[in-house]
């Protein structure tokens, strides 16, 4: 072996390497930021109560801006780390959940809501994010226990890389289904400029 054979093997080792160790930490951060995200929004209405118990406003306002603030970052950060159920060659690799790709759909699903409407407002649109929020959990979480964690005889029906077929047919589905809401974020965004109120008086004018 040359020189140059031996160089290219220990770029190559590192790289490998460095990608394994990337992608298993997301698989392990993943549920912790999803359960994390169920519990800051189901713990809208202590924040609210907490608000209403502040004589100072300006603290009220501190609260709920880091609030929103972590809520928001960890949705859009959720969305990020689980693009890797988007690459066929990850997902029939790594031991993922099969619908983990799904599940990230929602989470966008949640920021489309976001832009178009106003849950934190409108009772309409934060059922919409309830919703869509748990939808997405269960389609991360139940493959993820019942697949990855677990041995039950229909367990590798449930992970990436013991049903390569089905989870490269899904993340092709999910991939179609972000750029579609992406597609309708992008073109609403440039029509109103991302704020409800101007879609509103569009539409009455």
């Amino acid at each position: 072996m040359s020189v140059q054979d031996l160089t290219n093997a220990i770029i190559s080792g590192i790289n490998a390497g460095g990608e394994q160790f990337l992608e298993g930490t997301l698989a392990a951060v993943l549920p912790i930021l999803w359960l994390v995200l169920i519990g800051l929004h189901l713990g809208r209405p202590y924040i609210l109560t907490m608000i209403d118990r502040f004589t100072l406003r300006l603290g009220a306002d501190l609260l709920w801006l880091i609030y929103v603030a972590l809520r928001d970052l960890l949705i859009v950060s959720g969305v990020i780390m689980s693009f890797m159920f988007f690459f066929p060659d990850v997902i029939m690799t790594d031991a993922l959940p099969i619908t983990g790709g799904l599940a990230a759909v929602a989470l966008f699903a949640v920021l489309l809501v976001k832009l178009t409407g106003d849950p934190d407002h409108s009772l309409r649109d934060f059922r919409r994010t309830t919703v869509l929020l748990g939808l997405g959990a269960l389609l991360y979480f139940i493959p993820y226990v019942l697949g990855v964690q677990a041995s039950f005889s229909f367990s590798p029906l449930l992970v990436t890389n013991t049903n390569p077929g089905l989870a490269v047919v899904l993340a092709y589905v999910s991939l179609a289904l972000l750029a579609v809401m992406g597609a309708f974020a992008i073109g609403y965004a440039l029509k109103t400029g991302g704020r409800a109120e101007a879609r509103e008086m569009a539409s009455n004018n």
